[in-house]
């Protein structure tokens, strides 16, 4: 049997341990040798093109690798996986999402749970190299991963870390977003995504009206605030309560305001607590993805949902 191929011979993916045939012939290794391997129990079969040189379970990254060298071309780590993969937290999953074309092929790979998304709307441009693995683009990662969530509470939280970790700008997930067409959570994502640019407007009277019949909630008497620099930045509701008591809400923008403007904000509110008025404050996600903890607190505020405006 001829000697073995030196270590140092191998492509620079087979450090992870994982491989395909191809790659672990064109590094010197015969297709007998391979078998060899496996079949004395030192490497295993992922699947009928995928070869890992050890015996053991995979550690995540050699998951992920396997996951990707068994799918068909063209094929990148997308969504939840690729948003891991670019250093935004609190969205960290076991599942191995990856994305190909419409029909493509992936191979199932023992003990890695998979979730294949197949997309008209994937080519070659759309992939990164990170880490040794091909994934798709930070936006698209972060787009993706917010549209395919189930819940536009939790799209519009992906949104929001990936550009309050600096990981990506709400600009480019906004180009990225209009790209993507007509996709779940559309509308929402993309009030938020002017909100978080810093647009003259965080929330327009015509969305918060919308939102106030929606849920039943009384037309609502509005007036726009100025921030500190000047732009309009925040929205004010009056509402009559029972016994004739107004119920003000605040609906602030810019999800990513600094320490100083919300201690300044909560300072205020804790003056008209002390002064005896009804103040709710709610960030404009909340109106945008209908968030029922909202909905909630101004109708147990408003005693009932059939009560007049101001």
């Amino acid at each position: 049997m001829p000697a073995r191929p030196m270590a140092s011979s191998a492509p620079r993916r087979h450090e992870h341990a994982v491989a395909t045939r191809a790659q672990l012939t064109a590094a010197g290794w015969t297709e007998g040798q391979i078998r060899a391997e496996i079949a004395g129990r030192r490497w295993q079969s992922l699947n009928e093109n995928v070869v890992c040189r050890h015996n053991g379970p995979l550690t995540r990254e050699q998951g992920r690798l396997a996951v990707l060298l068994g799918a068909q071309r063209p094929a990148a780590l997308c969504g939840l996986t690729a948003l891991e993969l670019a250093g935004i937290s609190g969205f960290e999953t076991s599942t191995v999402h990856i994305v190909v074309r419409r029909g493509a092929r992936v191979l199932p790979v023992p003990g890695v749970t998979v979730s294949v998304h197949e997309s008209r709307r994937f080519e070659a441009g759309h992939i990164r190299e990170r880490r040794g693995l091909l994934v798709t683009s930070p936006a698209r990662a972060v787009m993706d991963a917010a549209v395919w969530s189930k819940e536009s509470r939790t799209a519009a939280r992906i949104m929001v870390a990936a550009v309050q970790q600096r990981r990506v700008s709400a600009r480019d997930l906004s180009a990225e977003l209009l790209a993507a067409g007509f996709v779940r959570h559309r509308k929402a994502l993309l009030l938020l995504l002017q909100d978080l640019e810093g647009g003259a407007e965080a929330l327009s009277e015509v969305e918060f009206l919308a939102f106030c019949r929606r849920h039943g909630l009384p037309r609502p008497r509005l007036q726009y605030r100025l921030d500190s620099a000047g732009r309009r930045r925040y929205l004010d509701a009056v509402f009559v309560g029972p016994g004739g008591v107004l119920i003000r809400v605040e609906i602030d923008g810019g999800i990513h305001l600094t320490l100083t403007a919300r201690w300044r904000d909560t300072a205020k509110d804790n003056d008209a607590a002390l002064d005896g008025a009804t103040v709710l404050r709610f960030p404009s996600v909340a109106i945008y993805t209908d968030d029922p903890r909202a909905v909630a607190q101004l109708r147990r505020a408003l005693g009932c949902q059939h009560l007049a405006g101001s």
